[in-house]
């Protein structure tokens, strides 16, 4: 059987997302409580993402060029891959990293718990070393999260950050403006 470059390319690029994905799944969590989900958009689903961020760009006219210049990213991208965290509480009685003298103050009125975010930044590290260590361009971007988040991936009250990959000759991300 004959495979072309462009075939062992886009199954490099799937490869590695989940590979990705099970570096998020298998970075170290607080408590060792797994919060943590994953989803990786290709095609059609990665298009829609895209769409989504230039509609939340126009909505909220937020005045710098990020969330259309990371669509075209997106387009561009041959994937991206979602890294998510649930909104939960550890039940800890005292800590007060989230602002709150405990997790019931917080849960009560809405917070957020700290530690969910440094769970999702260590996921997060953990995914895009494996990007680069497998030499796949990646970018680490807060607003294909926040169009994930509208978009309700998950049943759950979630929390997202998007990492388009590229592998072409030279990086999508690189010369961006």
């Amino acid at each position: 059987m004959m495979y072309s470059g462009k075939q062992m390319e886009e199954k490099a690029v799937i490869d590695i997302a989940s590979l990705m994905c099970a570096a998020a799944r298998t970075a170290p969590k607080a408590k060792g409580i797994d919060n943590i989900i994953t989803l990786v958009l290709s095609g059609d689903e990665k298009d829609a993402l895209a769409k989504k961020m230039e509609e939340i760009s126009i909505r909220e006219d937020e005045g710098t060029a990020s969330f259309p210049r990371d669509a075209k990213n997106i387009y561009s991208a041959q994937a991206v891959v979602l890294i998510g965290v649930k909104i939960s509480y550890l039940g800890l009685k005292f800590c007060d990293y989230c602002g709150f003298e405990n997790c019931e103050e917080c849960k009560e009125t809405g917070g957020r718990c700290a530690f969910s975010f440094i769970d999702l930044g260590i996921a997060i590290g953990s995914a895009v070393s494996v990007a680069a260590s497998n030499r796949l361009d990646s970018r680490i971007m807060y607003s294909a999260g926040k169009a994930a988040m509208e978009m309700q991936y998950s049943g759950e009250q979630a929390v997202w950050i998007g990492i388009p990959i590229s592998l072409s000759g030279k990086s999508i991300f690189f010369d961006r403006k």
